[in-house]
């Protein structure tokens, strides 16, 4: 039987990817850095029950995705999109004219991304954005890997018919 991996060995070997994962859902700095605190409040307390030869990553990445789309749903909707997210995806080195452009191109994808069924969303989130293989997607998904595939695919589908056919995603 496999020695469980030690709770600090963990967290320092999943923050960073875990918060850009919140971040990428929340939009917010300050909520994803909550958000991480908060996953792995919940982590810890369902510790000592995870199996030794355990999926440790995919198992945070369920905590941390349930986490956020609760607070996605308390959420206040305001405007559909967070200011934070659009200002860190735009390059500063572009004329004010490209700026804007920019900015508009971007909020029509974060709101696109958004109004995706919330597999979906999740699915490519953890897919382009984080890397993830489709086995970790269905494990954080509780699905299969095919389903996880076609999440992402349907989920992509659904972008380009949205906003054309040259996705930035």
């Amino acid at each position: 039987m496999e020695a469980k991996v030690d709770f600090e060995e963990l967290v320092a070997a999943h923050s960073r990817e875990l918060y850009v994962d919140l971040w990428r859902l929340l939009g917010d700095d300050a909520e994803a850095q909550d958000a991480l605190q908060d996953t792995y409040l919940r982590a810890w307390k369902g510790y000592e029950q995870l199996e030794a030869d355990a999926n440790t990553r995919a198992w945070l990445y369920a905590i941390a995705g349930n986490w956020a789309r609760t607070l996605l749903q308390k959420r206040a909707r305001g405007d559909g999109y967070s200011r934070d997210f659009i200002a860190a995806l735009s390059d500063g080195r572009k004329g004010p004219g490209e700026q804007v452009a920019e900015r508009e191109r971007l909020i029509e994808l974060h709101t696109a991304v958004m109004e995706l069924p919330e597999r979906q969303r999740e699915a490519i989130l953890m897919r382009k954005y984080q890397e993830l293989e489709y086995a970790e997607i269905a494990a954080v998904l509780d699905c299969s890997e095919d389903s996880a595939r076609a999440n992402v695919y349907q989920g992509l589908k659904k972008l380009r018919q949205t906003l054309g056919e040259e996705v930035p995603v």
